[in-house]
Protein backbone atom coordinates (compact mmCIF):
# COMPACT_ATOMS: atom_id res chain seq x y z
CA UNK A 1 0.00 0.00 0.00
CA UNK A 2 1.29 3.59 -0.65
CA UNK A 3 0.56 4.50 2.96
CA UNK A 4 2.73 1.64 4.28
CA UNK A 5 5.67 2.78 2.16
CA UNK A 6 5.38 6.36 3.42
CA UNK A 7 4.98 5.18 7.04
CA UNK A 8 8.09 2.97 6.80
CA UNK A 9 10.07 5.83 5.30
CA UNK A 10 8.99 8.22 8.06
CA UNK A 11 9.70 5.60 10.74
CA UNK A 12 13.28 5.19 9.46
CA UNK A 13 13.90 8.93 9.22
CA UNK A 14 12.17 9.92 12.48
CA UNK A 15 12.40 7.05 15.00
CA UNK A 16 11.49 9.37 17.90
CA UNK A 17 7.81 10.30 17.95
CA UNK A 18 8.38 13.69 19.58
CA UNK A 19 10.73 14.66 16.75
CA UNK A 20 8.12 13.62 14.21
CA UNK A 21 5.49 15.71 16.00
CA UNK A 22 7.77 18.75 15.91
CA UNK A 23 8.54 18.24 12.24
CA UNK A 24 4.86 17.85 11.37
CA UNK A 25 4.06 21.08 13.21
CA UNK A 26 6.76 22.95 11.33
CA UNK A 27 5.63 21.44 8.04
CA UNK A 28 2.04 22.43 8.84
CA UNK A 29 3.03 26.04 9.48
CA UNK A 30 5.16 26.11 6.33
CA UNK A 31 2.29 24.58 4.37
CA UNK A 32 -0.12 27.30 5.49
CA UNK A 33 2.29 29.99 4.29
CA UNK A 34 2.95 28.13 1.06
CA UNK A 35 -0.75 27.65 0.41
CA UNK A 36 -1.39 31.36 0.86
CA UNK A 37 1.33 32.11 -1.68
CA UNK A 38 0.00 29.47 -4.08
CA UNK A 39 -3.50 30.83 -3.81
CA UNK A 40 -2.24 34.35 -4.47
CA UNK A 41 -0.51 33.17 -7.62
CA UNK A 42 -3.54 31.24 -8.76
CA UNK A 43 -5.75 34.25 -8.20
CA UNK A 44 -3.43 36.33 -10.38
CA UNK A 45 -3.27 33.68 -13.08
CA UNK A 46 -6.06 31.66 -14.71
CA UNK A 47 -7.83 29.70 -12.06
CA UNK A 48 -11.03 28.61 -13.77
CA UNK A 49 -13.85 26.08 -13.50
CA UNK A 50 -17.06 26.81 -15.17
CA UNK A 51 -18.60 29.98 -13.86
CA UNK A 52 -17.36 33.59 -13.86
CA UNK A 53 -17.88 37.26 -14.01
CA UNK A 54 -19.80 39.30 -16.53
CA UNK A 55 -23.14 39.28 -18.25
CA UNK A 56 -25.31 41.34 -20.55
CA UNK A 57 -28.98 42.06 -19.96
CA UNK A 58 -30.43 42.44 -23.44
CA UNK A 59 -34.04 42.95 -22.37
CA UNK A 60 -33.65 45.88 -19.99
CA UNK A 61 -32.43 49.44 -20.39
CA UNK A 62 -29.68 50.22 -17.86
CA UNK A 63 -29.64 53.37 -15.75
CA UNK A 64 -26.44 55.25 -16.62
CA UNK A 65 -25.01 58.31 -14.88
CA UNK A 66 -22.16 60.41 -16.30
CA UNK A 67 -21.01 63.98 -16.63
CA UNK A 68 -19.52 65.54 -19.79
CA UNK A 69 -18.46 68.99 -20.89
CA UNK A 70 -19.30 68.94 -24.60
CA UNK A 71 -21.62 67.36 -27.12
CA UNK A 72 -18.71 65.36 -28.54
CA UNK A 73 -17.94 63.92 -25.15
CA UNK A 74 -21.61 63.12 -24.71
CA UNK A 75 -21.58 61.07 -27.89
CA UNK A 76 -18.50 59.18 -26.70
CA UNK A 77 -20.13 58.66 -23.33
CA UNK A 78 -23.22 57.24 -24.98
CA UNK A 79 -21.14 54.80 -27.03
CA UNK A 80 -19.11 53.80 -23.98
CA UNK A 81 -22.22 53.20 -21.89
CA UNK A 82 -23.77 51.19 -24.70
CA UNK A 83 -20.72 48.97 -24.47
CA UNK A 84 -20.32 48.57 -20.73
CA UNK A 85 -23.69 49.17 -19.08
CA UNK A 86 -25.02 45.67 -19.80
CA UNK A 87 -21.94 44.07 -18.23
CA UNK A 88 -22.22 42.80 -14.65
CA UNK A 89 -20.23 40.38 -12.47
CA UNK A 90 -21.14 36.96 -11.13
CA UNK A 91 -19.78 35.14 -8.12
CA UNK A 92 -20.23 31.62 -9.41
CA UNK A 93 -21.54 28.71 -7.40
CA UNK A 94 -20.22 27.82 -3.99
CA UNK A 95 -17.99 24.76 -4.17
CA UNK A 96 -18.72 22.05 -1.56
CA UNK A 97 -15.82 19.91 -2.79
CA UNK A 98 -12.85 20.86 -0.61
CA UNK A 99 -10.62 17.92 -1.49
CA UNK A 100 -11.32 15.61 1.48
CA UNK A 101 -13.09 12.20 1.56
CA UNK A 102 -16.15 13.66 3.34
CA UNK A 103 -16.72 16.22 0.56
CA UNK A 104 -14.92 15.13 -2.62
CA UNK A 105 -15.81 11.46 -2.09
CA UNK A 106 -19.51 12.07 -1.41
CA UNK A 107 -20.31 15.00 -3.73
CA UNK A 108 -20.65 17.19 -0.63
CA UNK A 109 -23.34 14.93 0.87
CA UNK A 110 -21.19 14.09 3.90
CA UNK A 111 -20.30 17.70 4.79
CA UNK A 112 -23.07 18.50 7.35
CA UNK A 113 -22.50 15.32 9.41
CA UNK A 114 -18.69 15.27 9.30
CA UNK A 115 -17.33 14.48 12.79
CA UNK A 116 -14.36 12.40 11.70
CA UNK A 117 -11.83 14.88 10.32
CA UNK A 118 -10.32 18.32 10.77
CA UNK A 119 -12.13 19.46 7.61
CA UNK A 120 -15.20 19.73 9.87
CA UNK A 121 -13.71 23.10 10.86
CA UNK A 122 -15.16 24.35 7.56
CA UNK A 123 -17.88 21.87 6.54
CA UNK A 124 -19.67 21.96 9.94
CA UNK A 125 -17.77 23.43 12.91
CA UNK A 126 -19.97 21.61 15.44
CA UNK A 127 -18.54 18.35 14.12
CA UNK A 128 -15.13 19.20 15.57
CA UNK A 129 -16.34 17.90 18.95
CA UNK A 130 -16.19 14.40 17.46
CA UNK A 131 -12.37 14.62 17.39
CA UNK A 132 -10.65 13.42 20.57
CA UNK A 133 -7.15 14.52 19.50
CA UNK A 134 -5.53 17.43 17.70
CA UNK A 135 -5.53 16.90 13.95
CA UNK A 136 -4.25 18.33 10.65
CA UNK A 137 -5.67 17.55 7.23
CA UNK A 138 -3.91 18.88 4.12
CA UNK A 139 -4.48 18.11 0.49
CA UNK A 140 -4.83 19.26 -3.08
CA UNK A 141 -7.44 18.69 -5.74
CA UNK A 142 -7.13 19.21 -9.48
CA UNK A 143 -10.07 20.74 -11.33
CA UNK A 144 -10.35 19.57 -14.95
CA UNK A 145 -13.27 21.28 -16.77
CA UNK A 146 -14.41 20.75 -20.32
CA UNK A 147 -16.93 23.22 -21.77
CA UNK A 148 -17.37 23.22 -25.56
CA UNK A 149 -19.96 25.52 -27.14
CA UNK A 150 -21.73 24.65 -30.40
CA UNK A 151 -23.22 27.72 -32.13
CA UNK A 152 -26.28 27.67 -34.37
CA UNK A 153 -26.45 31.47 -34.93
CA UNK A 154 -23.41 33.78 -35.09
CA UNK A 155 -24.21 37.07 -36.85
CA UNK A 156 -20.65 38.40 -36.47
CA UNK A 157 -18.97 35.11 -37.35
CA UNK A 158 -16.13 33.65 -35.35
CA UNK A 159 -15.23 30.33 -33.75
CA UNK A 160 -17.01 28.25 -31.11
CA UNK A 161 -14.05 28.66 -28.76
CA UNK A 162 -13.00 25.04 -28.31
CA UNK A 163 -12.67 23.90 -24.72
CA UNK A 164 -13.28 27.06 -22.70
CA UNK A 165 -12.39 25.39 -19.40
CA UNK A 166 -8.85 25.56 -17.97
CA UNK A 167 -7.42 23.09 -15.45
CA UNK A 168 -6.30 24.35 -12.04
CA UNK A 169 -4.86 22.91 -8.80
CA UNK A 170 -6.59 23.90 -5.53
CA UNK A 171 -4.83 23.16 -2.22
CA UNK A 172 -6.61 23.01 1.14
CA UNK A 173 -5.62 22.95 4.80
CA UNK A 174 -7.52 22.21 8.05
CA UNK A 175 -6.52 22.14 11.71
CA UNK A 176 -8.43 21.29 14.91
CA UNK A 177 -7.11 21.73 18.44
CA UNK A 178 -8.74 20.12 21.48
CA UNK A 179 -8.80 22.94 24.05
CA UNK A 180 -10.79 20.93 26.61
CA UNK A 181 -13.14 17.96 26.81
CA UNK A 182 -15.96 20.13 25.45
CA UNK A 183 -14.25 22.94 23.50
CA UNK A 184 -12.51 22.77 20.10
CA UNK A 185 -10.66 25.40 18.07
CA UNK A 186 -10.43 25.08 14.30
CA UNK A 187 -8.85 26.76 11.29
CA UNK A 188 -9.30 26.15 7.57
CA UNK A 189 -7.94 27.47 4.30
CA UNK A 190 -10.08 26.59 1.28
CA UNK A 191 -11.31 27.95 -2.07
CA UNK A 192 -15.10 28.01 -1.49
CA UNK A 193 -16.07 29.78 -4.72
CA UNK A 194 -14.68 30.56 -8.14
CA UNK A 195 -14.38 29.61 -11.77
CA UNK A 196 -13.40 30.77 -15.19
CA UNK A 197 -13.90 30.48 -18.93
CA UNK A 198 -11.63 31.40 -21.83
CA UNK A 199 -13.36 31.33 -25.22
CA UNK A 200 -10.62 33.12 -27.19
CA UNK A 201 -10.52 36.44 -29.07
CA UNK A 202 -12.46 35.10 -32.09
CA UNK A 203 -15.36 33.58 -30.14
CA UNK A 204 -18.86 34.03 -31.58
CA UNK A 205 -19.94 35.61 -28.29
CA UNK A 206 -16.84 37.77 -27.86
CA UNK A 207 -18.90 40.96 -27.53
CA UNK A 208 -20.28 39.48 -24.33
CA UNK A 209 -17.19 37.68 -23.01
CA UNK A 210 -13.77 36.72 -24.34
CA UNK A 211 -12.54 35.38 -21.03
CA UNK A 212 -13.51 35.87 -17.42
CA UNK A 213 -12.03 34.47 -14.25
CA UNK A 214 -13.07 34.59 -10.62
CA UNK A 215 -11.36 33.11 -7.57
CA UNK A 216 -11.94 33.29 -3.84
CA UNK A 217 -9.87 32.00 -0.95
CA UNK A 218 -11.28 31.77 2.58
CA UNK A 219 -9.35 31.74 5.85
CA UNK A 220 -11.80 30.54 8.49
CA UNK A 221 -11.25 30.32 12.27
CA UNK A 222 -13.98 28.42 14.11
CA UNK A 223 -15.03 27.17 17.57
CA UNK A 224 -17.17 24.24 18.72
CA UNK A 225 -18.79 23.50 22.07
CA UNK A 226 -20.23 20.16 23.18
CA UNK A 227 -23.37 21.13 25.09
CA UNK A 228 -24.13 17.56 26.22
CA UNK A 229 -23.71 13.99 25.01
CA UNK A 230 -26.15 14.60 22.15
CA UNK A 231 -25.88 18.26 21.10
CA UNK A 232 -22.86 20.23 19.83
CA UNK A 233 -22.80 23.79 18.52
CA UNK A 234 -20.22 25.50 16.34
CA UNK A 235 -19.53 28.87 14.71
CA UNK A 236 -16.89 30.53 12.59
CA UNK A 237 -16.24 33.28 10.13
CA UNK A 238 -14.74 33.00 6.65
CA UNK A 239 -12.48 35.91 5.75
CA UNK A 240 -12.70 35.77 1.95
CA UNK A 241 -10.36 37.37 -0.56
CA UNK A 242 -12.04 37.64 -3.98
CA UNK A 243 -10.42 38.63 -7.29
CA UNK A 244 -11.48 38.58 -10.92
CA UNK A 245 -10.34 39.65 -14.38
CA UNK A 246 -12.31 39.97 -17.61
CA UNK A 247 -11.75 40.75 -21.30
CA UNK A 248 -14.61 41.86 -23.58
CA UNK A 249 -14.38 42.64 -27.29
CA UNK A 250 -15.67 46.01 -28.51
CA UNK A 251 -17.77 46.07 -31.68
CA UNK A 252 -16.18 48.59 -34.10
CA UNK A 253 -19.60 49.16 -35.68
CA UNK A 254 -20.68 50.82 -32.43
CA UNK A 255 -17.47 52.33 -31.08
CA UNK A 256 -14.84 53.44 -33.63
CA UNK A 257 -11.53 51.66 -33.11
CA UNK A 258 -7.99 52.50 -34.13
CA UNK A 259 -7.83 50.25 -37.21
CA UNK A 260 -11.40 49.08 -37.78
CA UNK A 261 -10.82 45.74 -36.02
CA UNK A 262 -12.32 44.76 -32.67
CA UNK A 263 -11.33 46.81 -29.68
CA UNK A 264 -10.93 45.32 -26.24
CA UNK A 265 -12.03 46.34 -22.75
CA UNK A 266 -10.02 44.77 -19.94
CA UNK A 267 -10.94 44.77 -16.26
CA UNK A 268 -7.93 43.71 -14.21
CA UNK A 269 -7.16 42.88 -10.60
CA UNK A 270 -10.57 43.68 -9.18
CA UNK A 271 -10.26 42.58 -5.55
CA UNK A 272 -12.11 42.65 -2.25
CA UNK A 273 -11.81 41.37 1.31
CA UNK A 274 -15.12 40.27 2.82
CA UNK A 275 -16.39 38.10 5.64
CA UNK A 276 -19.09 35.43 5.90
CA UNK A 277 -20.19 34.05 9.30
CA UNK A 278 -21.26 30.41 9.50
CA UNK A 279 -22.93 28.30 12.17
CA UNK A 280 -23.50 24.60 12.71
CA UNK A 281 -24.96 22.01 15.02
CA UNK A 282 -24.92 18.26 15.33
CA UNK A 283 -27.47 16.22 17.27
CA UNK A 284 -27.02 12.54 18.08
CA UNK A 285 -30.50 11.00 18.04
CA UNK A 286 -29.11 7.57 18.86
CA UNK A 287 -25.93 5.55 18.47
CA UNK A 288 -26.86 5.12 14.81
CA UNK A 289 -28.49 8.41 13.76
CA UNK A 290 -26.80 11.83 13.61
CA UNK A 291 -28.28 15.11 12.36
CA UNK A 292 -26.11 17.97 11.09
CA UNK A 293 -27.22 21.50 10.15
CA UNK A 294 -25.06 24.28 8.67
CA UNK A 295 -25.95 27.91 7.88
CA UNK A 296 -23.74 30.39 6.01
CA UNK A 297 -24.80 34.03 6.06
CA UNK A 298 -25.09 36.42 3.13
CA UNK A 299 -21.87 38.23 2.22
CA UNK A 300 -21.40 41.61 0.52
CA UNK A 301 -18.77 41.71 -2.22
CA UNK A 302 -17.47 45.11 -3.36
CA UNK A 303 -14.58 44.82 -5.82
CA UNK A 304 -12.25 47.61 -6.92
CA UNK A 305 -10.19 47.10 -10.08
CA UNK A 306 -8.41 48.72 -13.02
CA UNK A 307 -9.86 49.41 -16.48
CA UNK A 308 -7.67 49.19 -19.57
CA UNK A 309 -8.47 49.36 -23.28
CA UNK A 310 -6.84 48.18 -26.48
CA UNK A 311 -7.39 49.60 -29.96
CA UNK A 312 -9.87 52.15 -28.58
CA UNK A 313 -9.80 55.98 -28.45
CA UNK A 314 -7.98 57.24 -25.39
CA UNK A 315 -10.70 59.78 -24.64
CA UNK A 316 -12.90 57.12 -23.01
CA UNK A 317 -11.24 58.19 -19.79
CA UNK A 318 -12.31 55.97 -16.89
CA UNK A 319 -9.43 53.97 -15.44
CA UNK A 320 -11.03 52.12 -12.51
CA UNK A 321 -14.21 50.26 -11.68
CA UNK A 322 -16.24 49.23 -8.64
CA UNK A 323 -18.32 46.06 -8.92
CA UNK A 324 -20.64 44.72 -6.23
CA UNK A 325 -23.01 41.84 -5.57
CA UNK A 326 -24.21 39.71 -2.65
CA UNK A 327 -23.05 36.15 -2.14
CA UNK A 328 -26.22 34.34 -1.05
CA UNK A 329 -27.02 32.75 2.28
CA UNK A 330 -26.93 28.97 2.36
CA UNK A 331 -28.80 26.48 4.59
CA UNK A 332 -28.01 22.77 4.55
CA UNK A 333 -28.98 19.73 6.62
CA UNK A 334 -27.67 16.19 6.60
CA UNK A 335 -28.39 12.83 8.20
CA UNK A 336 -25.92 10.07 8.92
CA UNK A 337 -27.27 6.62 9.76
CA UNK A 338 -25.07 3.63 10.67
CA UNK A 339 -26.55 0.54 9.08
CA UNK A 340 -24.03 -1.60 10.99
CA UNK A 341 -20.44 -1.39 12.22
CA UNK A 342 -19.08 -1.20 8.67
CA UNK A 343 -21.70 0.64 6.60
CA UNK A 344 -23.14 4.15 6.89
CA UNK A 345 -25.86 5.85 4.85
CA UNK A 346 -25.60 9.63 4.30
CA UNK A 347 -28.33 12.03 3.13
CA UNK A 348 -28.34 15.79 2.64
CA UNK A 349 -30.53 18.61 1.31
CA UNK A 350 -29.87 22.33 0.99
CA UNK A 351 -31.05 25.70 -0.26
CA UNK A 352 -29.13 28.73 -1.59
CA UNK A 353 -30.71 32.16 -2.05
CA UNK A 354 -29.27 33.07 -5.46
CA UNK A 355 -32.09 35.55 -6.06
CA UNK A 356 -30.22 37.87 -3.68
CA UNK A 357 -27.18 37.66 -5.93
CA UNK A 358 -29.25 38.45 -9.01
CA UNK A 359 -28.92 42.25 -8.85
CA UNK A 360 -25.38 43.32 -9.78
CA UNK A 361 -23.97 46.84 -9.97
CA UNK A 362 -20.89 48.49 -11.45
CA UNK A 363 -19.54 52.02 -11.58
CA UNK A 364 -16.60 53.46 -13.53
CA UNK A 365 -14.44 56.25 -12.13
CA UNK A 366 -11.18 58.11 -12.65
CA UNK A 367 -12.10 59.91 -15.87
CA UNK A 368 -14.38 62.50 -17.40
CA UNK A 369 -16.86 59.76 -18.31
CA UNK A 370 -17.99 57.72 -15.30
CA UNK A 371 -20.98 55.55 -16.24
CA UNK A 372 -22.79 53.40 -13.67
CA UNK A 373 -25.25 50.54 -14.06
CA UNK A 374 -27.48 48.21 -12.08
CA UNK A 375 -28.76 45.02 -13.70
CA UNK A 376 -31.04 42.21 -12.64
CA UNK A 377 -29.56 38.89 -13.78
CA UNK A 378 -32.93 37.16 -13.22
CA UNK A 379 -31.52 34.36 -11.12
CA UNK A 380 -33.65 32.15 -8.86
CA UNK A 381 -32.99 30.36 -5.59
CA UNK A 382 -31.58 26.86 -5.92
CA UNK A 383 -31.86 23.60 -4.02
CA UNK A 384 -29.70 20.52 -3.88
CA UNK A 385 -29.87 17.05 -2.41
CA UNK A 386 -27.96 13.80 -2.44
CA UNK A 387 -27.29 10.36 -1.06
CA UNK A 388 -23.97 8.70 -0.22
CA UNK A 389 -22.72 5.44 1.22
CA UNK A 390 -19.57 4.79 3.27
CA UNK A 391 -18.04 1.35 3.85
CA UNK A 392 -15.31 0.58 6.40
CA UNK A 393 -13.26 -2.59 6.32
CA UNK A 394 -10.61 -2.65 9.02
CA UNK A 395 -7.96 -0.05 8.30
CA UNK A 396 -9.39 1.12 4.98
CA UNK A 397 -12.69 2.12 3.43
CA UNK A 398 -14.58 3.57 0.47
CA UNK A 399 -17.35 6.06 -0.15
CA UNK A 400 -19.75 6.58 -3.04
CA UNK A 401 -22.12 9.51 -3.55
CA UNK A 402 -24.67 10.99 -5.94
CA UNK A 403 -26.21 14.46 -5.77
CA UNK A 404 -28.18 17.03 -7.77
CA UNK A 405 -28.22 20.85 -7.92
CA UNK A 406 -30.98 22.81 -9.63
CA UNK A 407 -30.22 25.55 -12.16
CA UNK A 408 -30.27 29.16 -10.94
CA UNK A 409 -31.28 30.55 -14.32
CA UNK A 410 -33.76 29.83 -17.15
CA UNK A 411 -32.59 29.36 -20.72
CA UNK A 412 -33.83 32.80 -21.82
CA UNK A 413 -31.69 34.58 -19.19
CA UNK A 414 -28.50 32.48 -19.41
CA UNK A 415 -25.33 34.25 -20.55
CA UNK A 416 -21.88 33.31 -21.85
CA UNK A 417 -20.03 34.55 -18.80
CA UNK A 418 -21.92 32.23 -16.46
CA UNK A 419 -23.52 29.41 -18.48
CA UNK A 420 -24.91 27.57 -15.46
CA UNK A 421 -27.45 24.78 -15.70
CA UNK A 422 -28.56 21.91 -13.48
CA UNK A 423 -25.74 19.68 -12.22
CA UNK A 424 -25.64 15.95 -11.57
CA UNK A 425 -22.71 14.69 -9.49
CA UNK A 426 -21.11 11.30 -9.01
CA UNK A 427 -18.34 10.79 -6.42
CA UNK A 428 -15.98 8.11 -5.12
CA UNK A 429 -13.15 7.98 -2.59
CA UNK A 430 -10.77 5.45 -1.07
CA UNK A 431 -9.12 6.03 2.30
CA UNK A 432 -6.76 4.02 4.49
CA UNK A 433 -4.91 4.23 7.82
CA UNK A 434 -1.14 4.32 8.12
CA UNK A 435 0.95 2.57 10.73
CA UNK A 436 1.57 5.64 12.91
CA UNK A 437 -0.57 8.75 13.06
CA UNK A 438 -0.92 9.26 9.33
CA UNK A 439 -4.05 8.52 7.29
CA UNK A 440 -4.47 8.94 3.53
CA UNK A 441 -7.31 9.42 1.06
CA UNK A 442 -7.87 9.87 -2.66
CA UNK A 443 -11.16 10.83 -4.28
CA UNK A 444 -12.98 12.14 -7.32
CA UNK A 445 -16.20 13.95 -8.22
CA UNK A 446 -17.61 14.37 -11.72
CA UNK A 447 -20.06 17.17 -12.54
CA UNK A 448 -22.41 16.49 -15.44
CA UNK A 449 -23.74 19.93 -16.36
CA UNK A 450 -26.80 20.50 -18.56
CA UNK A 451 -26.42 21.73 -22.15
CA UNK A 452 -26.83 25.37 -20.99
CA UNK A 453 -28.66 26.76 -24.04
CA UNK A 454 -27.87 30.42 -24.74
CA UNK A 455 -29.42 33.02 -27.05
CA UNK A 456 -27.70 36.32 -26.28
CA UNK A 457 -27.42 39.61 -28.15
CA UNK A 458 -24.44 41.79 -27.17
CA UNK A 459 -23.53 45.12 -28.74
CA UNK A 460 -26.03 44.44 -31.53
CA UNK A 461 -24.57 40.98 -32.33
CA UNK A 462 -26.50 37.75 -31.74
CA UNK A 463 -24.98 34.41 -30.79
CA UNK A 464 -27.06 31.32 -30.11
CA UNK A 465 -26.29 27.69 -29.33
CA UNK A 466 -25.64 25.18 -26.56
CA UNK A 467 -22.81 23.34 -24.84
CA UNK A 468 -22.51 19.89 -26.40
CA UNK A 469 -19.80 18.99 -23.89
CA UNK A 470 -20.10 20.39 -20.39
CA UNK A 471 -18.51 18.67 -17.39
CA UNK A 472 -15.97 19.17 -14.61
CA UNK A 473 -13.77 16.48 -13.10
CA UNK A 474 -12.31 16.91 -9.59
CA UNK A 475 -9.38 14.66 -8.59
CA UNK A 476 -7.81 15.00 -5.16
CA UNK A 477 -5.85 13.50 -2.32
CA UNK A 478 -5.34 14.27 1.37
CA UNK A 479 -3.03 13.44 4.23
CA UNK A 480 -4.28 13.43 7.82
CA UNK A 481 -2.02 13.61 10.86
CA UNK A 482 -3.28 13.06 14.42
CA UNK A 483 -1.22 14.40 17.34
Amino acid sequence: MPGDVIDDLLANIFPIKNVLDAVILLVGIAMVLALILVFSLLLRLRQREIRTVFRENKDEEMPVNFNTKSAGRSLLAGAFCLLVAPVVPAAGFYLPEVGTPHSLGTGGVGNPTNRDGADASWTNPAGMTGLDEDEIVAGVQFVLPKAKFDSSVATAGGSDGGNAGVAAPIPSFFYVNKLSDRLRLGFSLVAPLGGGLDYGDDFVGRYSTINAELAGVALSPSLAWQVNDRLSLGAGVSIIYTVFNEDIAVNPALVPTGNGADGKLKIEDATDWGYQPFFGLTYQFSERALLGVVYRAEMDTDLDGDVKTKNLPGVIGADSIDISWNNPQWLEAGLSYKLDDKNTLLLNAGWQEWSKFSKNTLAFSGGLLNPAATVDRNWDNTWHGGVAFRHLNGDHGTSLGFSYESSPVDDKHRTFDLPMDEIFKGSFSYFWKGKKNLDFAIGSTLYWVGDARIDQTSQGVRAKGKFDTNFILFLGGTLKYTF
